[in-house]
């Protein structure tokens, strides 16, 4: 301010690296309200006719420590009462107060409720299945073989700049929440014919690892597993949706999804796309024998089934010992 005296702003503000406006934003600041001026002020405006009264928003405290209602049901009970608000509304409110969680509203803090593990009493009680998209890796490999600055990378983004799009790859997996055995495919698309010839080729997978039925399939509420051709393909299984935007509820499979994106798809570099997808018949047999699972006791998922495997290869072991190579021969559980 003492050099704003003296000299134009403009001058100071460019040795400062800040715009003229602001220098002079500033400047009027301390000139109307000197020291005070230079402080933080509220950007809220003055008037907000359309504001939430205090009545309302005691009210949202009120129903929400006393029924420990969630922001929907707030919302619903305040429309019986004559008030229109949002859920988004309400749940605006509930942040501000500090009772967004429910752990908030009990003054010590504690847990209202004890959160409900999901557990398989057998092995086929529960099939837990999901679809994760994975980037499509152009031929030759992409930016992570070349780098960010190569000719190659740059032709592949000349190319999304024409209109052409990689497209995406869609790993379907289905995961025994038992034991946690768990079987991958590499599809072009999520829709209800592919995930249902996935769901028949994942069955028997399952049977031939001695898992002959299955009692429930739990998926979330994609568009593929809505359809009514993927509810008459149960074959007598009971099918499970989770609630929606609750990924907790399919836990199994999600916790397998991200294992799968640290240790699979971009755990290297690959020349194309179908070298991944050969590598993956590897990971399979890697993560069902090899890998140790902490879910089951540092040991492989394999370690839990009661019969053994009908139809691996004899050659199973030289496959999975060369997860690098070309593509190895098919496994027959596959």
């Amino acid at each position: 301010m003492q050099r704003c005296q003296h000299r134009p702003i403009a001058h100071v503000a460019a040795e400062t690296g800040i715009s003229r406006a602001c220098a002079s934003k500033w400047v009027n600041h301390y000139r109307q309200h000197s020291e005070l001026g230079l402080l933080d002020r509220s950007s809220t405006p003055r008037r907000q006719p359309t504001a939430t009264s205090s009545d309302v928003v005691a009210r949202i405290e009120a129903l929400r420590r006393a029924e420990k209602w969630s922001a929907f049901r707030i919302a619903f009970e305040l429309q019986t009462e004559g008030i229109s608000l949002s859920r988004r509304t309400v749940s605006r409110h509930l942040l501000a107060l500090g009772l967004n969680r429910r752990r908030s509203i009990d003054p010590s803090g504690d847990l209202n409720r004890e959160p409900r593990k999901i557990t398989a009493r057998r092995p086929g009680h529960m099939v837990h299945i999901d679809v994760k998209k994975v980037g499509r890796i152009p031929d030759g490999g992409g930016w992570r073989v070349h780098g960010r600055g190569s000719r190659q990378a740059k032709t592949v983004e000349r190319r999304k700049n024409n209109g052409a799009r990689g497209g995406y790859v869609y790993l379907h997996s289905a995961v025994d929440g038992s034991n946690q055995l768990a079987y991958t495919e590499a599809l072009p698309d999520e829709e209800a014919v592919t995930a249902i010839a996935f769901l028949h080729r994942a069955r028997a997978w399952f049977a031939a690892h001695g898992i002959v039925r299955i009692e429930r399939i739990v998926t979330d509420n994609g568009a593929c597993y809505r359809a009514g051709t993927f509810a008459r393909a149960m074959l007598g299984a009971r099918h499970q949706r989770i609630t929606p935007y609750t990924p907790r509820h399919n836990g199994k499979v999600e916790r397998y999804n991200r294992i799968i994106a640290e240790e699979f798809p971009y755990a290297r570099r690959w020349a194309s796309e179908d070298q991944r997808r050969d590598a993956l018949d590897v990971w399979n047999i890697r993560y069902n024998y090899h890998r140790p699972h902490g879910a089951v006791g540092g040991q492989p998922p394999a370690r839990r089934l009661r019969a053994g495997v009908t139809n691996v290869m004899s050659s199973y072991k030289a496959i999975a010992v060369r997860p690098r190579e070309a593509r190895p021969s098919r496994c027959g559980a596959h």
